[in-house]
C-alpha cells in the first residue's frame, strides 16, 4: 500500500513536466507582434494627404483668379462703339457725296463707272421729277371730274362725259401704279441694287434705263419674259 502511495505523486510530477512549454509560444508569438510592428511601418507614408493638400490649396487660386477675366465684356464694348462711330462716318461720307450737284446738260454715258455717284444721282432726279409730275396730272384730273360732274340734258354728251370720266379714272389708276414703281426704284437706288437686272444681276444698261428709270429687267430678261406671257395666253 504504500508502494502505491509513492508512486501516484510520481505521476503527478511527469504530468507537470509539460507545465513549461506555454512560454514556449509566447516566445514565439513576440516574433508575430515584431511582424505587426513592421507592417504599420510600411504605412506610414503620409504623403498623399499632404499632396491633396497642395492640390486643394491650388484649386481656390484657380478659383480666385478666375473672376478676374470677367471685366473683359467691358473691353469689348469700346470696341463696339467704335465700330459704330466707323459705321457713322461711312453714312455721313455717303450723305456728304450724295450732296454732290450735277450740271443741267449732264447726261451718264459708259465711260463712267457703273451705277457711279453720278449716275445715281442723275436717276434720282429724274425719277423725283417724274413723280412730281404724275402728282401734278392726278390732280389737274381730279379737278377735271369735278368740274364735269354736273348732269347733262342731252344724252350724247351725258354718255361721252361718262366715258372721259371712266378713261380718266385709268389713267389715274396706271399713274398710282407708276408712283408705286417709282417709290420702288428710289429705294433700289438708296441699297444699292438699282441699275442691275432682278433675274441675271448683270446691269440693265444705260441706255434702258434713261428711257425707263423702272425698269427692273434686262432687255434680254424683259424679252424671255414677254414670250412667256405670250404663250400662257395662247394656253
Amino acid at each position: 500500500m504504500s508502494k502505491r502511495a509513492t508512486s501516484k505523486p510520481v505521476k503527478k510530477k511527469t504530468a507537470q513536466k509539460p507545465a513549461p512549454r506555454p512560454p514556449a509560444k509566447s516566445a514565439s508569438a513576440k516574433p508575430k507582434t515584431t511582424k505587426a510592428a513592421r507592417a504599420p511601418a510600411k504605412k506610414a507614408p503620409a504623403k498623399s494627404p499632404a499632396k491633396k493638400a497642395v492640390a486643394k490649396a491650388k484649386a481656390p487660386t484657380a478659383k480666385t483668379s478666375a473672376p478676374a477675366k470677367k471685366p473683359t465684356p467691358s473691353a469689348t464694348k469700346p470696341r463696339t462703339r467704335a465700330i459704330d462711330k466707323a459705321q457713322d462716318k461711312k453714312l455721313t461720307s455717303k450723305t456728304s457725296s450724295s450732296e454732290i450737284v450735277l450740271p443741267p446738260d449732264y447726261r451718264p454715258s459708259e465711260d463712267e463707272p457703273f451705277m457711279s455717284e453720278k449716275h445715281r444721282m442723275y436717276f434720282r432726279q429724274k425719277l423725283m421729277n417724274w413723280k412730281e409730275e404724275i402728282i401734278r396730272q392726278t390732280k389737274e384730273t381730279l379737278a377735271g371730274l369735278h368740274e364735269d360732274s354736273t348732269q347733262h340734258a342731252d344724252l350724247a354728251d351725258r354718255a361721252t362725259s361718262e366715258t372721259d370720266r371712266a378713261l380718266e379714272l385709268r389713267a389715274r389708276d396706271r399713274q398710282r401704279k407708276l408712283i408705286a414703281k417709282i417709290d420702288a426704284a428710289l429705294a433700289r437706288i438708296e441699297d444699292g441694287s438699282y441699275g442691275y437686272c432682278e433675274e441675271t444681276g448683270e446691269p440693265i444698261g444705260l441706255r434702258r434705263l434713261d428711257a425707263r428709270p423702272i425698269a427692273t429687267l434686262s432687255l434680254e430678261a424683259q424679252e424671255r419674259h414677254e414670250r412667256r406671257e405670250r404663250v400662257y395666253r395662247e394656253d
